[in-house]
């Protein structure tokens, strides 16, 4: 496995997800958003699902401008009262379509083999911080929370039978809620958009075989902000239609994320950071994101 860095994102290869998995999620991704909108409307995204299922073009929400993609979110499953009120809004089952066939297999194995990869790619980010491989693991991440967010970007040909947002930018800046994420994006169509340390916008052009790799907020903090989240936003310019799979590995659900002290060590024993709650940090945003 080779990792080799780049600004605040990553490239990963090497990574043991055959290639052909990569691909045929990317495909029946492909083949879902072509379906009928009444078809894809069929597992609609409310807060009575647990703000999980499909939703259309402009429904999602960056900083209160709408975005131009559709997509499906998933989430690691939560029984009723499994987290007492702190899980109550995310509580729910995932809405998988029917259509395309096989769909709910192919991605519940490909969110087990991310989950796998990513706790592996967390441990040598324990060890490059100083600590043991394991300091994500137990209270933090032991129990990992996972979310999948399966996602369209029309181009610039338009939207189809959906309504067209005002704005060209197929998701607005933004940082990720998490550890890391992993990005497994089409491979001929240059989207992605990474800002440097200079504050300028860098593409990120997809390396077929990679995953670009994403640091999340909660990362952020247990580094005592040694690793930045990375700030980063999809403008498509071409006229293809654009797919893409992000996984979201994150903490336990009701982890109390602040700074590792091995971390605190190395920024002059200052805590930059207050303690959060991944939970609430997670449900403050998915209940903002949305036009319902």
């Amino acid at each position: 496995m080779f990792i080799s860095s780049l600004l605040l994102r990553f490239e990963q290869k090497g990574h043991g997800i055959p290639e052909s998995l990569i691909n045929d999620v990317k495909n029946i991704t492909q083949k879902f958003f072509d379906l009928p909108y009444e078809e894809k409307i069929k597992i609609k995204l409310t807060p009575a699902t647990g703000y999980r299922g499909y939703q259309r073009i402009g429904e999602n929400i960056t900083k209160g401008i709408p975005d131009m993609h559709e997509a499906i979110d998933c989430y690691k499953e939560i029984q009723e009262g499994m987290y007492g009120a702190l899980g109550k809004t995310m509580e729910g089952c995932n809405q998988w379509p029917l259509n395309p066939p096989n769909f709910r297999a192919l991605m519940e194995e490909y969110v087990n083999l991310c989950t796998d990869l990513s706790r592996k790619i967390m441990r040598g980010i324990a060890l490059a911080l100083g600590g043991s491989p394991f300091e994500f693991e137990g209270v933090r991440a032991g129990d990992a929370f996972w979310v999948l967010r399966i996602i369209g970007y029309p181009g610039l040909s338009g939207a189809k039978d959906q309504k067209k947002p005002e704005n060209n930018i197929g998701c607005g800046a933004h940082t990720d809620y998490g550890l890391l994420t992993l990005v497994n994006q089409d491979d001929d169509i240059t989207a992605l958009e990474v800002r440097n340390m200079s504050g300028e916008w860098i593409s990120a052009p997809p390396i077929p075989g990679t995953f670009v790799c994403n640091i999340g907020d909660m990362l952020k903090i247990y580094s005592n902000g040694l690793y930045e989240s990375t700030l980063h936003r999809v403008v498509n310019s071409s006229p293809k239609y654009r797919v893409c799979v992000a996984y979201f590995y994150e903490t336990n659900f009701d982890a109390a994320v602040e700074p590792l002290d091995i971390c605190k060590q190395r920024t002059g024993e200052t805590k930059q950071f207050g303690r959060a709650v991944y939970g609430e940090h997670l449900v403050s945003k998915v209940t903002t994101n949305f036009v319902m």
